[in-house]
């Protein structure tokens, strides 16, 4: 029994004095400060919408132009579903007269670009000069 002995109670020491490893590299572990946790990755999501689909991509190409010389980790720019919003409404005023209609409709394009960045280095992205018409939606998780 003299090996298999010894075996089990190593085998009952390890995780201990691992424990006790981990316990004194948590003690000298360093503090972490605001600089730090500024550098930190995020993941920031870019949502883009308008209604005029060139000012929009071309909005979209310039913010990944400009990630991408900083060298970040883009994805996108992903092309959601065009919103069609109609409103069909009758051309007469009184009522008389022929059925005829008017039909109007505003389409709302979207598209969304993901980045692994600081915040800071994306306030410097999106200071871009972006085009009448299209709103810019920042969301960092």
């Amino acid at each position: 029994q003299g090996p298999q002995a010894d075996a089990c109670t190593l085998a009952f020491l390890r995780p201990q004095a691992s424990a006790q490893k981990r316990a004194e590299e948590m003690a000298t572990k360093p503090i972490k400060s605001l600089e730090s946790e500024e550098q930190r990755l995020h993941r920031i999501r870019i949502t883009l919408t308008s209604r005029n689909v060139k000012s929009l991509e071309k909005v979209c190409a310039d913010l990944i132009a400009g990630a991408r010389e900083k060298e970040l980790q883009v994805a996108g720019p992903v092309r959601l579903p065009t919103r069609i919003l109609r409103l069909v409404v009758r051309k007469s005023p009184n009522g008389e007269g022929t059925n005829t209609y008017d039909r109007w409709e505003m389409r709302i394009h979207k598209r969304l670009i993901d980045l692994h960045s600081p915040s800071d280095v994306v306030k410097q992205i999106t200071s871009i000069s972006i085009e009448p018409g299209v709103e810019v939606e920042v969301t960092i998780a």
